[in-house]
Formats: structure tokens, sequence, C-alpha cells
């Protein structure tokens, strides 16, 4: 099935919003390439309600020209009885975007104008900045993750190996068969411009040659911890751990590669651990990988991270829908993969593959935080196929 015909849960939820009177600014924000040009479409297919659809572009696009925008759909809400869309797709692409879609917004609300807004826009930083700049309590936002495992099987008919190797991206589906394409798409269309374009227009990022080594490397080692020491011996020209623990912050903000922290109720070690990295789509693992990529699904301890990395990737999609945070944990020889945490409920998460591994960082996670949950994924109680299915609940 094409991921064209096939629509994901979150069509649905942008077509209920987009039914409902004028309340909050709707923003559909998400990591390139993961499909939320296509969910709007499918989206408005659904919606009984007039529709001005503007797409910003780097070229033609100005404060000017988002007025303009607004213009033609506050017309067609005239002509159709008060009521119509605008729906901007890559919002950010327009200069300082937030403060006319403010002086707009609230010039509509004082007219009392069924306007309904719909924003879009792959750059999670630039937009979340550009909401907290000026649009607090205005808008609410719809998240476009990487697709899931159930999502790849019903539209492409992926194995669970093929979903572990190839990712979440649905635009790389119909390139599988030929790998070397599907590599090229991953560099050109997802990698090369998540970083050029989103993180590296960030004012603060002085290095981005610096910033594209670290992901690669972080993500080649996604599922491993690696302290800064040796993450700096690694890279030529890596500046200070400050410069890099930025850096990753800003890559996970991207949707890219996380740095995770080690877990403590106190907080207190938690800012100066060393970061388990941790790719938001093992896509990127794969692609970053090397010339060794092929041994990921039949060598044991690579296909261990892949899976670890797979997991991982399914704690952090879902820890942006359930809001929860995810760590992990060590102490001494003692290490659980995950730790979700919400509020004051914990759980320690230990992921079987292809690798023998040991449950005792379980037990001495448990001995520890005896108020913790715990979760093997891969055994016969909590299946992998099962976990990246999001059949199981982590918090009840």
């Amino acid at each position: 099935m094409s991921h064209l015909v096939f629509e994901r849960p979150l069509v649905s939820t942008l077509a209920d919003r987009m039914g409902e009177p004028r309340r909050l600014i709707q923003m559909l924000i998400g990591p390139r390439q993961t499909g939320k040009s296509t969910a709007l479409r499918q989206a408005l297919s659904h919606v009984d309600v007039p529709a001005h659809v503007a797409l910003a572009s780097i070229d033609s696009s100005s404060r000017d020209w988002l007025r303009a925008q607004w213009a033609q759909a506050r017309t067609l809400a005239s002509a159709s009885g008060g009521t119509a869309l605008l729906v901007v797709d890559e919002i950010q692409l327009v200069d300082q975007w937030s403060a006319v879609v403010k002086e707009l917004w609230d010039e509509d609300s004082w007219a009392g104008l069924d306007l309904r807004i719909v924003l879009s826009g792959s750059s999670s930083l630039l937009l979340q900045k550009g909401l907290r700049e000026g649009l607090t309590g205005r808008f609410e936002i719809v998240r476009s993750t990487h697709w899931s495992l159930p999502e790849c099987e019903e539209a492409f008919g992926y194995t669970l190996d093929e979903f572990l190797y190839f990712g979440g991206y649905p635009g790389g589906a119909p390139l599988r068969r030929d790998e070397n394409r599907w590599l090229d798409y991953l560099n050109d269309a997802v990698i090369e411009p998540s970083i050029a374009k989103d993180v590296v227009a960030m004012e603060d990022v002085r290095k981005p040659a610096l910033m594209e080594r670290l992901f690669r490397l972080g993500s080649a080692y996604s599922s491993q911890e690696l302290s800064y020491r040796k993450i700096m011996g690694q890279l030529d020209d890596a500046g200070n751990t400050v410069t890099l623990a930025h850096y990753l912050r800003l890559l996970n903000d991207a949707g890219l590669l996380a740095g995770l922290t080690k877990y403590d109720p106190k907080l207190v070690r938690e800012k100066s651990s060393s970061p388990r990295f941790a790719v938001y789509d093992t896509a990127l693992m794969v692609a970053t990988y090397g010339p060794y990529r092929s041994f990921l699904l039949t060598d044991s301890e690579r296909r261990g991270r892949l899976v670890e990395s797979a997991v991982g990737a399914c704690l952090l999609a879902r820890s942006k829908k359930e809001h929860f945070d995810v760590h992990w944990w060590r102490e001494g020889n003692d290490e659980v993969d995950f730790v979700a945490v919400q509020g004051e409920a914990a759980i320690g998460i230990e992921v079987k593959s292809g690798r023998v591994k040991s449950l005792k960082g379980l037990t001495a996670f448990v001995n520890r935080f005896p108020w913790a949950r715990t979760l093997v994924v891969g055994s016969s109680e909590c299946p992998l196929e099962s976990f990246l299915r999001g059949e199981v609940p982590l918090f009840t």
C-alpha cells in the first residue's frame, strides 16, 4: 500500500482539530520526511470547510507574503459564511513569522472571525523558538513522529527486520530494494538538510562541521555510552564539553539524536553524566554505520545494538505524546538500558536481543529504587514486536 493512500492516526487528529470552531492555532511539528505535508492533504480531504493552502519557500516567503495569504483566507471566510481554514506549510521559512501570526490572529480574535489556522514545519527548533517568543497561550502542538512498526507494516508490508534496518521514513520505503539509492535518500533528503537547514540555522552553531561529525559519531554509537572525553578524542576541533553538550541538545530538539542522561531522582548527577546515544530512527544509525552496516542484522552484538536503538526510538516517540522522560541507569557494573519517568513513577526497561545479557542490572535497579517497576522487552511477557507496536502500556 502506498503511504499516499495509507492514513496515519495523525490524520484523524488533524481533521478533528480542523473541524472544531476556532480556538487555538494548530502547530504540526516533526522531523523532516515524516509525512507532514501528506498528512495535511489527507486531513483536508476529510473536512468540509473552505481552505486556503499556502506553501512557504525560502525564496519568496516574507512577512508581506504571509499577510497576503492571510488576507486571501479572510476573504474566503467572508464569502463562505464566516468560516475558513488557512494552512501554511514550512512556516519557519518566513522571517519573524511568529510576530506576524500573533498580530493577525489577535485581529481575528477581536473581530470574532472563525478563521482556523494550521501551521506546519520541519524545523522544530525554529518553530518552538517562535512559539515561545510570541505565541504563548495561542497554540497547541500536533506532533508528527517517525513512523512506527505497525504503520510501516500496514503501509509498506515491512517485516520486523526491514523496520529495524530501514526505519520509519516513508519516502525511503520504495527505495529499500536498492540500498545505495536508499542511502542517498537518507543523506540527501534527511540528514544533510536536517543539519544544514534546521540545526545550523540556529545562530549559536559556530562549528557546523563539528555538529555533523558529532551526529554521525553518535548515530553510529547509538545505544552506547560515550564520555565527553572520548567523544572529544574522536572529533577534530571538538572544542569543549559545554559545546558538545549544547550541540547534542540541538540534535535532540531536531529529532535526530538524543544524549540520554543517567536516571537519578535527586537530579544531582544527571547534568554531568556521560550521554548514552539514542537515534530517533534506526535508519539514521544504519546510514552512518559505514561499510559494516550489513552486519547490523546478522552479527549478534551489532543486532543487539540495533534492536536497543529501535526500542529507544520507540520510547522517544512515545515520550512526546505520553509526556514522560527517557533516561538510562548505571551504577558500577550494573546497568539498565532505559528508564522511563513520569512524575514520581519510574520503570526500568532492559532489552533482550541477539546478545547474551544478564538481567542483574534490573535487580540492582529495583534494590536501589524499590518503588520502580521493571520491563524486559524481548521476553515472553513482552515480545519485541508487541513493544514496537505500542501494545505494552508503560504507565497505567
